[in-house]
């Protein structure tokens, strides 16, 4: 993990879940996401410690577990207060609704790891109560109330409305909750003009325009092999199949729910855009091609 200053109050540390950092004043800091454990919180506290700084607050740009993964042991360590926005919070206080939801059901054990499961934490709503310097705006899509942060230094916190090259060419897919919503996130995006933007897990960028391109055409992409697939009737499971087939993946219970979840999350918009359709035949939910 490395300490990057970019802006006279904006620094980041270098993380597989980049983790922001707001000085709001010369001894104060807020963080932006905590990391994937408490191991990263327990890193990034030491990395605070050695500044001479103390953790003020935390804001969490969305629930996912390894954004908030050092929530606990930072905030036990410091009595930071957490802010997190609207469903966000809900399920940053209770952390068994992620893999809840993802499985559909109550999660069997496999999946109550560190991946999907962080710890509890205390957390209050993002309202008119951040810092001066840092506002948030909405980036829904990729989670249910996710959000970005601007400095005062106009450097952009992007979450994880972007996914890097590097992740697109190895995994191809990426978890999605809501494909239109992310679709338009990602003309948001287009508009902004900050002088670099942060991604939760890319390096930071002064141009994110080839990116937005790269998710976009990923997307789309995406979308056409879930059409293909529904040519004749086929289950979700055999949907879910085909696209690990296509992209020689390997099944597991993580990638189970997250990319079984995301490929609902497709079906639902193709459904909405009628371009499939569904039909139940012996108790099954079969899809296919709209005519």
């Amino acid at each position: 993990m490395e300490l990057v200053k970019v802006g006279e109050k904006t620094y980041y540390i270098k993380n597989a879940t980049n983790i922001g950092i707001y000085k709001i004043d010369d001894n104060n800091v807020y963080l932006i996401d905590t990391g994937n454990d408490k191991d990263a919180g327990k890193k990034t506290l030491k990395i605070i410690d050695e500044q001479g700084w103390n953790i003020k607050g935390i804001i969490n740009t969305h629930s996912n577990a390894d954004h908030i993964g050092g929530n606990k042991v930072i905030q036990d360590r410091t009595n930071c207060i957490i802010l997190a926005y609207n469903i966000e919070k809900s399920f940053s206080e209770f952390p068994i609704l992620e893999s809840s939801f993802l499985y559909g059901g109550y999660p069997f054990k496999d999946i109550r790891n560190k991946f999907l499961l962080a710890k509890e934490s205390v957390v209050t709503p993002i309202e008119n109560n951040l810092p001066e310097g840092l506002e948030y705006f909405t980036l829904k899509g990729h989670f249910f109330d996710m959000i970005g942060i601007k400095t005062s230094d106009n450097v952009y916190f992007l979450a994880d409305s972007l996914f890097s090259e590097e992740t697109i060419t190895k995994y191809h897919l990426f978890f999605i909750y809501d494909v239109r919503e992310f679709l338009n996130t990602l003309d948001y995006l287009n508009t902004l003009n900050g002088i670099l933007y942060i991604p939760s897990h890319c390096e930071a960028t002064s141009d994110i325009s080839s990116l937005i391109k790269l998710n976009r055409n990923k997307v789309n992409e995406i979308m056409n092999k879930i059409y293909d697939a529904c040519e004749k009737e086929t289950t979700f499971e055999e949907i879910l199949k085909y696209i690990f087939d296509e992209y020689n993946l390997t099944m597991n219970g993580n990638q189970y729910v997250l990319v079984g979840s995301t490929i609902k999350s497709y079906l639902s918009y193709l459904s909405d855009e009628n371009k499939l359709i569904y039909e139940f035949k012996n108790n099954k939910m079969l899809w296919k091609q709209a005519n």
